[in-house]
């Protein structure tokens, strides 16, 4: 990890009609960092995520992802990212290797480089005897490990995750992460949500979200000291169910 910034979010508001999603978020992400993104459900992290990712336009504030402006450069943003969505992603009728072979040509990679990295990619992952079976064939676990293979095929600078190992057994998510810390000691920022407490002690750092905003945000052994618990999931149910409706302390927006 290092100090560059990939992810520069200042004063972030979204809203939907009179319903405020994303209110007043400030924070950066750097260049190699596994940023843990949590949140209960409706806390507003998908919505930050998808504007992260250009798939939404903020209402106020500036976003910068990969130096690209979300507001005016949404599409930019896309072609310089990989993302998992919290559903399996590739198309259950095709093959992993047509499913490769199709992203690869989305990214716009050249045809030679995609057969190139698509031989090394089944070296790796143990992969050959799978390469022409049909997705929906296909263990959940080798699915997800193959999902997200596939959204860094093309060596983005960052990766947004999605609740990536949802539903799978304890040692695939360990697999898993293990990918994750291959990825970014290759400098590409991993950028994840997940419901798992346990895999939130994985990443450099964390936030956490409530009710629209960024209520805390700091490295998990941080958070565990400021809020004297042992676990980081001691951390999350002590700031989404606060004692007594105090009001939470403010986050900082950076390390």
């Amino acid at each position: 990890m290092t100090d560059s910034t990939v992810i520069s979010v200042t004063n972030l508001v979204k809203k939907f009609g009179s319903f405020t999603a994303n209110d007043n978020l400030s924070f950066e992400v750097y260049e190699g960092e596994i940023f843990g993104f949590l949140g209960a459900n409706g806390a507003g992290k998908t919505t930050a995520l998808r504007i992260l990712s250009g798939l939404l336009t903020p209402t106020s504030g500036e976003v910068i992802v990969a130096g690209y402006n979300a507001k005016k450069d949404p599409e930019k943003i896309k072609k310089s990212i990989g993302y998992m969505c919290q559903k399996f992603s590739l198309y259950p009728d095709l093959s992993a290797r047509e499913n490769i072979m199709l992203y690869g040509g989305i990214y716009g990679m050249p045809k030679v480089l995609i057969k190139k990295r698509t031989e090394e990619l089944f070296e790796k992952l143990n992969f050959r005897e799978y390469g022409n079976r049909m997705i929906a064939e296909l263990p959940l676990g080798l699915k997800q490990k193959l999902a997200f293979s596939v959204a860094v095929f093309h060596e983005p600078k960052i990766v947004f995750l999605d609740e990536p190992t949802g539903g799978v057994d304890p040692i695939t998510r360990r697999q898993f992460w293990e990918m994750i810390y291959e990825t970014a000691d290759r400098g590409i920022t991993v950028f994840v949500t997940t419901h798992y407490m346990d895999e939130a002690e994985y990443c450099d750092r964390i936030s956490i979200m409530n009710e629209g905003r960024i209520v805390a945000l700091d490295t998990p052994e941080g958070l565990k000291k400021k809020y004297n618990a042992k676990s980081v999931e001691e951390v999350f149910v002590r700031i989404a169910r606060p004692v007594n409706n105090q009001p939470h302390p403010p986050a900082p927006s950076h390390r």
